[in-house]
């Protein structure tokens, strides 16, 4: 006898139906599988054969003949394992009369028959649904991620034999109940910035850097609050909406990062070491393909402290990401295309010794010394770097004072007010912020007055910018215009813009 039963396989962050084809014949007893099963997939013979059998089900003595269609694509992990073993008892016709050709089927099996979580279950329900597909069965350990998924039954199950009483109809699973999803107030965090001492240059950077999206690059000494200032950013930026938080949480759940709670609920803010390699930072691997730490970084913040003592070849693969918002993996098992629109944000000291242009500390390095330390971030990234600010030491006074500086939850009102400025003003081109802004949105909301334009100009000669860095300004400008509320860029707006771009005045 012949069974068919729907599973999913990953393709990247798309989920691709395959179709579990069991034939149950007379003959030698023998057990085979096609249809470019891996490693994992094959070994789901002996986890099938040791699961039916402590589970008090019948393994079939028989030819055993196993397909994954369609065949062409390459079928990788354990999740297939739940969809072999009901299609085994279904060809063996140990569940007569069982109709389940629309139930779609995930998970791995344990020895004794439990179902263990999968990773990467939220992409596939996503692509399941839109493909038609409203039944599940899934294991219960995946039930936190599957809950925000409305519009389909989705049933948890805890073992083997749990699927096999829900199908013949003894002991119905109880579907899953639709959760509706509500952010985090704020970031997890004790950092804020009303414990940030001076540094009020580097604070209005901040602001503009999450009220536009831009990226953001601090320099200076040693001590002086650079990693302090980058930790606050969590606590000012925009709540999630529910369509961000379930494309985070693809992501995570496909890299096999998703926490308890199921559901990324905050923005993320993912700091890398600077030993990481060029691929841990895209993504990659050796036969499955994981997301890397900019594609974690989608929709919050990569902090990158200590910018020049990352590899070269690693920072160099950020250009891309930073223009396009996504990063294409290939390797060869495979294209694979990941999001990656993420907020940047940069420390670094200006010198090897960190005390060049100190106001309070002595250089020790040669001009020979400091123009190679500086080198080492290309000029490319910088230009891709929309604020570019300097960060000095702070006085002992202000250091001491027990007065607390603005808060992160005064400067997140503004921001949530500029973002909501820029979705309203986006809501017909795909984009919601000012930093994602192309050519066209440039034309149609950057206009600059005769008087701002001129400054721009003076700007682009004195200081040799780029095309780039213009139309970087002009963003800038745009996000500043909206904190300050005014739908016209006015000319202190752009000069405050050119002022954030310390690495094209001082070489």
């Amino acid at each position: 006898m012949i069974a068919k039963i729907i599973c999913y396989a990953l393709n990247g962050l798309e989920g691709v139906p395959v179709e579990v084809e069991t034939d149950v014949n007379k003959g030698v007893p023998s057990y085979d599988m096609v249809g470019l099963p891996d490693t994992a997939v094959k070994e789901s013979k002996e986890r099938v054969r040791s699961a039916l059998k402590n589970s008090g089900l019948l393994f079939p003595m028989n030819r055993i003949t196993i397909n994954f269609a369609p065949a062409d694509i390459k079928k990788e992990g354990a999740g297939f394992d739940l969809a072999v073993a009901v299609s085994l008892l279904k060809a063996s016709e140990q569940l007569v009369g069982v109709e389940m050709g629309d139930t779609v089927f995930l998970g791995e099996l344990a020895l004794n028959g439990d179902l263990r979580p999968i990773a990467g279950l939220l992409p596939i329900l996503i692509s399941a649904k839109g493909h038609g597909f409203n039944r599940f069965i899934i294991p219960a350990g995946n039930a936190k991620e599957a809950r925000f998924l409305g519009g389909a039954e989705i049933y948890p199950a805890h073992t083997l034999v749990e699927v096999v009483r829900h199908l013949v109809g003894t002991h119905p699973i109880e579907p899953l109940a639709a959760v509706e999803f509500v952010p985090h107030a704020g970031a997890k965090t004790s950092a804020d910035l009303k414990f940030v001492k001076g540094q009020p240059m580097a604070r209005r950077a901040l602001e503009i850097a999450v009220a536009g999206g831009h990226n953001l690059l601090m320099v200076g000494p040693p001590g002086t609050g650079k990693t302090m200032i980058a930790r606050c950013l969590p606590t000012v930026m925009p709540d999630l909406s529910f369509n961000e938080a379930l494309e985070i949480t693809k992501i995570h759940s496909v890299a096999g990062v998703l926490g308890e709670e199921g559901i990324v609920s905050e923005r993320p803010f993912r700091t890398p070491h600077h030993t990481a390699t060029t691929v841990s930072m895209c993504g990659g691997g050796n036969k499955i393909v994981h997301p890397g730490e900019i594609s974690l970084a989608h929709g919050g913040v990569l902090f990158l402290d200590e910018l020049p003592e990352y590899k070269r070849s690693t920072l160099e693969a950020l250009r891309q990401p930073l223009e396009d918002g996504k990063i294409t993996v290939s390797r060869a098992g495979g294209t694979f295309t990941f999001p990656a629109r993420f907020m940047l944000c940069a420390s670094m000291n200006p010198c090897p010794c960190g005390n060049y242009g100190s106001s309070e500390r002595t250089c020790s390095c040669t001009p020979a010394e400091i123009r190679r330390y500086k080198r080492k971030v290309s000029g490319p990234l910088l230009d891709r770097i929309d604020l570019q600010v300097e960060v000095d030491d702070v006085a002992y006074d202000d250091l001491a004072s027990t007065e607390m500086q603005e808060n992160s939850a005064d400067v997140k009102e503004r921001v949530d007010a500029a973002r909501r400025i820029q979705r309203s003003r986006y809501e017909q081109y795909g984009i919601n912020t000012n930093a994602e802004m192309g050519e066209r949105e440039i034309v149609a909301f950057g206009g600059l007055s005769r008087e701002g334009d001129e400054i721009l100009r003076n700007a682009f000669e004195r200081m040799h910018l780029s095309a780039r860095a213009r139309s970087r300004i002009i963003k800038v400008a745009r996000t500043i215009a909206d904190l300050d509320g005014s739908e016209q860029i006015l000319p202190r707006h752009v000069f405050e813009a050119v002022s954030y771009r310390i690495f094209d005045k001082i070489g």
